[in-house]
């Protein structure tokens, strides 16, 4: 059975959210026990969804897993391939799962939690999902879907695809396992983030790979010369082009520069794969001016992963940050933390949660949300690239076009025939 939800959430006073009663049928099936694949375009709430439902259940009987190292940072959680035992699957699907299967912790740990919800699902290779499903079988003595673990797969096969090392896209829908997990699917169908209707067209053909006449019409209307002292920010496809107009930027202000030194605690190996992970940078770089952008949300509500503002004040504990329309806050040092398996903090990163703003790659941008930004969509390459650029967006009027071309906007017809497959399904199961 499949469920197609509408998300539409009502606004009360003082910010108070009220879940409509689409968004309560939703919720109602994540308290289900089934198995449930939470889908949904950019914007659409799904991150919004499993936070409300994680406020009911023990994340140590349902854990978070993330599909890559940088995620599981900034959620708070474990990777999928750690919380399975995969590590980078050397030697294949058989030699990862020979492995793994005679990890007596890992068995243990598979045979005591109800379940897992999968974050970011577009990520996750099919092959892992179909190894952490046969260890998870193994380790629970069933040959039930998962062992009879419970599954909840949160994500959009539209957006970023899983990287493989032959660089063919094993979308994990495509595995046999995907079918055999029975998910009961919701389709969050309401963008949040986004109020133009023309702005969501466009992005729906996007999404859905087309380069339709308002599409064409629409990037056209927002080209422009690259106006270098614009302060939105400018996504780029590549980390090199991003770091470097990041420099470019804090050069040009004529204050004097401040370095903050990310504090570690945990060993040396654990400290080492933070490192590499960890959204913040071994040493934050600022000056009084200078534009930054916050890392995380804040639970007072005070930012939200994406705020931008202008650095008025620098501490020691503490950084003053004028945001975009907004009022004056304090930005206080937080920690990331590296989790093991088991969900133990392995090393820690305290630092302030923030980075330079005037640029950052398309990939790091997911997740976030923005009320201006430059890009390029000359010579992307992967599908879904174009489309998580665009819909980082609120509002259409701060799109801001260097380029684009019709090559870029790029979806794997293996994704339109899934959802299509859906689509079909529910509508026969709802006859």
């Amino acid at each position: 059975m499949n469920i197609w939800v509408a998300l539409s959430v009502t606004k009360m006073s003082q910010n108070t959210l009220v879940l409509s009663s689409e968004q309560s049928s939703a919720l109602d099936l994540l308290r289900s026990g089934e198995n449930v694949f939470l889908t949904g375009g950019a914007g659409s709430g799904k991150s919004f969804l499993v936070r409300q439902y994680m406020k009911e259940v023990d994340s140590k009987e349902l854990p978070i897993l993330a599909s890559t190292g940088a995620a599981a940072v900034l959620l708070g959680g474990r990777t999928f391939h750690s919380f399975f035992g995969l590590g980078i699957m050397d030697g294949g699907p058989d030699a990862t799962f020979a492995r793994a299967s005679k990890d007596g912790k890992l068995l243990s740990r598979l045979s005591k939690v109800e379940g897992v919800i999968i974050d970011e699902i577009s990520m996750i290779p099919g092959q892992a999902l179909m190894i952490a499903e046969a260890l998870t079988q193994k380790a629970r003595g069933s040959k039930l879907p998962w062992g009879g673990m419970r599954i909840i797969a949160v994500g959009d096969f539209a957006q970023l695809p899983p990287v493989t090392k032959t660089g063919q896209r094993d979308w994990c829908f495509s595995n046999d396992v995907w079918n055999a997990s029975g998910f009961q699917t919701v389709m969050l169908s309401h963008n949040q983030r986004v109020s133009d209707n023309l702005f969501l067209d466009v992005l729906h053909d996007i999404r859905h790979g087309l380069s339709t006449p308002r599409v064409r019409d629409f990037l056209n209307e927002h080209l422009k010369s690259h106006d270098n002292d614009h302060p939105g920010t400018r996504l780029f496809p590549r980390k090199i082009n991003a770091e470097k107009f990041n420099e470019m930027k804090l050069s040009e202000i004529d204050e004097e520069e401040v370095k903050i030194d990310t504090i570690y605690f945990g060993s040396e190996r654990h400290i080492e794969i933070l490192m590499k992970s960890a959204p913040v940078p071994l040493k934050l770089v600022m000056k009084l001016g200078c534009r930054v952008m916050f890392l995380q949300n804040d639970p007072q509500r005070r930012w939200v992963n994406g705020t931008r503002g202008v650095v008025t004040d620098i501490a020691d504990d503490k950084i003053m940050v004028k945001k975009d329309n907004g009022r004056e806050v304090q930005a206080d040092k937080s920690s990331f933390a590296l989790q093991d398996a088991e969900g133990n903090i392995m090393a820690s990163a305290i630092q302030f949660p923030l980075t330079l703003a005037y640029a950052t790659t398309i990939h790091k941008s997911q997740g976030a949300t923005l009320d201006d930004l430059w890009c390029d969509l000359t010579h992307l390459w992967e599908p879904g690239h174009a489309y998580v650029a665009l819909s980082r967006l609120r509002n259409a009027t701060g799109l801001h076009l260097i380029g684009w071309s019709p090559k870029s906007i790029i979806v794997d017809p293996r994704v339109l025939d899934f959802y299509k497959k859906l689509q079909v399904a529910t509508e026969i199961s709802a006859r």
